[in-house]
């Protein structure tokens, strides 16, 4: 899961109505268009491209894993599927923006001078982006632009890498961009990653500050699954409860491996179902080598 985490320590996103918000104000179909000349896909699971990705409705087997858990986790985990809002990538994301101040509103949020604002302590809504690298950029830029037009002030920072991992460790953060991964077979790396131990240890994997009973219960389950087919069904109701509570906004990945490089190489037909074909291993083809010295001169 890569996706823009927010820092639930802090009382303004505390609410999930205000985390969903945001959620809708994203306009992924523009940015994809504009700035990444469609290549990306949206990520909507945080077991994105698996299996263990919970789609659709719960299952029966899944039901049994959640139904003991009934009222203390989202009810739209039992109602709903999970699907992110798609927009018709013009740039005018007025559905987003209508969607994300009625969950503001209802949050306790009003917009008054173009501002949005605490209807209870009159303070704007305001708050920082921390970043550790430029590249990342790319996506904040518009995402501050994005806020900006329903009156919320994002300050986009980006700090050195030294410094950038001090403040996640004192979890000294409002939003950033995490990337959390995962294997084939879930087990205790969760309780790092979302587990409420975690959340009172400096420097854990849990910079959110994910701390819910419910959450620790399936977490709990996953691990001590006895067989493959329970570890599916137990990880996809833990993947429905975290994509409802919506702890992160979620970003994007790539279909493909990009690589560039000589066409000279010789690679075996089939690899590893997620292995980047032609990287390793590989080969020099006699026969396409020379043909590409002929291409250039004798330059490689």
């Amino acid at each position: 899961m890569q996706c823009l985490g927010f820092n639930l320590r802090r009382e303004l996103f505390k609410d999930r109505r205000v985390r969903e918000a945001f959620v809708h104000l994203v306009d992924f179909e523009w940015f994809n268009k504009t700035l990444s000349y469609g290549l990306l896909t949206r990520i909507s699971s945080y077991f994105f491209n698996s299996e263990l990705a919970a789609t659709g409705l719960p299952s029966k087997e899944e039901l049994e894993v959640l139904e003991p858990l009934r009222g203390q986790i989202p009810e739209e985990v039992f109602t709903k599927e999970f699907k992110l809002p798609v927009t018709d990538g013009s740039g005018n994301n007025r559905e987003g923006a209508r969607r994300a101040i009625a969950l503001l509103k209802e949050a306790g949020w009003e917009i008054k001078d173009g501002k949005m604002t605490s209807k209870a302590t009159g303070q704007p809504f305001s708050f920082e982006m921390l970043l550790g690298e430029p590249r990342m950029e790319r996506f904040a830029l518009p995402f501050k632009q994005w806020a900006e037009k329903v009156g919320i002030e994002v300050r986009v920072r980006t700090v050195d890498p030294a410094q950038y991992q001090k403040r996640m460790d004192d979890f000294d953060f409002d939003l950033t961009v995490e990337i959390f991964s995962q294997s084939l077979s879930p087990g205790n790396e969760q309780r790092e990653y979302w587990g409420s131990e975690a959340a009172r240890i400096k420097g854990s994997r849990n910079a959110s500050g994910i701390s819910d009973p419910a959450v620790d219960k399936l977490i709990e389950l996953v691990i001590s699954a006895p067989d493959r087919k329970s570890l599916v069904m137990r990880t996809r109701a833990l993947d429905r409860v975290l994509l409802w509570h919506h702890y992160v906004v979620p970003q994007y990945y790539s279909t493909e491996f990009w690589i560039a490089y000589w066409n000279k190489f010789g690679r075996p037909e089939k690899l590893a179902k997620y292995q980047p074909r032609g990287l390793s291993p590989w080969w020099i083809d006699a026969e396409k080598e020379k043909a590409l010295r002929s291409l250039t001169g004798g330059k490689q």
